[in-house]
């Protein structure tokens, strides 16, 4: 899997929240990949795709999301105290799974994924119900990835070592999402 939004918010919030909630945004991660399987089933990404003010609405969308994740990630303060690993976790469990959900819910190149999937790599004559499975696959392997990755870093050793420069961390995920939100612009632009 390639770095994207959903690499740069579960590695941020694994590392700054622990594997808990880095593993529950992954969940809503991978729950907002069922929104693309929905649509992409019902045929609205190809509607999407085939109308040009749509898809630039849903570009401004995601940039105007991720700058404002990026914000965030660029405000947060330093660490100027010892790091206490217990107290930091301040961020709710169902505010993770929707930060989770709508960073993928709004990332238009899995909107272009999954119309590439569901209309050539998967025959119009499969079944429906294979269809949402191959669909419910890729969610639960998504969930799963990213829960490794939450495992990874937000165990407490690379939470201690990461949180050490944090300051620094967090700045390289929000011009990293800022740099997405950049492409993303460009992109509508171009259109």
């Amino acid at each position: 899997m390639s770095p994207g939004p959903d690499f740069a918010v579960v590695s941020r919030y694994a590392v700054r929240y622990g594997i808990r909630l880095g593993c529950i945004i992954a969940i809503g991660v991978g729950t907002g990949i069922l929104v693309h399987i929905a649509y992409s089933l019902l045929g609205v990404a190809l509607v999407i795709h085939r109308t040009p003010w749509l898809y630039q609405a849903l570009l401004l969308a995601a940039s105007g999301y991720f700058i404002w994740l990026g914000w965030n990630a660029m405000r947060a303060p330093a660490m100027t105290q010892t790091i206490d690993i217990e107290q930091a976790d301040r961020l709710s469990a169902g505010k993770a799974f929707v930060l989770g959900f709508i960073t993928n819910a709004l990332n238009p190149k899995a909107t272009l994924f999954f119309l590439a999937l569901f209309t050539t790599l998967i025959a119009p004559q499969t079944p429906m119900l294979v269809k949402a499975g191959y669909g419910l696959y890729m969610a639960l392997a998504t969930m799963a990835w990213f829960c490794l990755l939450a495992l990874m870093l937000g165990n407490d050793w690379m939470r201690r070592l990461l949180l050490a420069k944090g300051y620094w961390f967090d700045r390289v995920m929000g011009a990293f999402l800022w740099l997405l939100a950049a492409h993303l612009l460009w992109q509508w632009w171009q259109s």
